[in-house]
């Protein structure tokens, strides 16, 4: 039989595992939208950001698959896991969430899940 610091103890793990699993549901239904700033020039390398515009170029990059955007100026990096067998056209208006990060002195933003690109109709 358990001690009563047992049962105190138990009871304790089950309400934070509860409150863990109700705070990623809801965090989950909210998206990223709350916690991203419009990307500018100035946003900081970390920063999670959000941009929307119609791509002015889609490289397939010959290391790997990874893809390289260019959208309104601004270069987005997609990495071949999250590019999947998804094709990007010209022309084509997205909306994206990323982490900014400079790659050889130039800002871009590194795209982590395909759910962070939607092609806007």
């Amino acid at each position: 039989m358990l001690g009563r610091q047992e049962r105190v103890a138990i009871l304790l793990l089950i309400a934070v595992a509860t409150t863990v699993i109700a705070a990623h549901i809801v965090l989950m239904q909210i998206g990223k939208g709350p916690f991203a700033s419009t990307y500018t020039d100035q946003s900081a390398d970390g920063t999670l950001v959000h941009l929307s515009g119609i791509i002015d170029q889609a490289t397939v990059l010959k290391n790997g698959g990874h893809v390289l955007l260019t959208i309104t100026n601004v270069t987005v990096f997609v990495p071949a896991t999250v590019a999947g067998d998804r094709s990007f056209a010209k022309g084509t208006t997205v909306s994206l969430y990323g982490t900014v990060q400079t790659y050889q002195g130039k800002k871009e933003i590194l795209v982590s899940s395909a759910d962070d690109i939607r092609e806007i109709h």
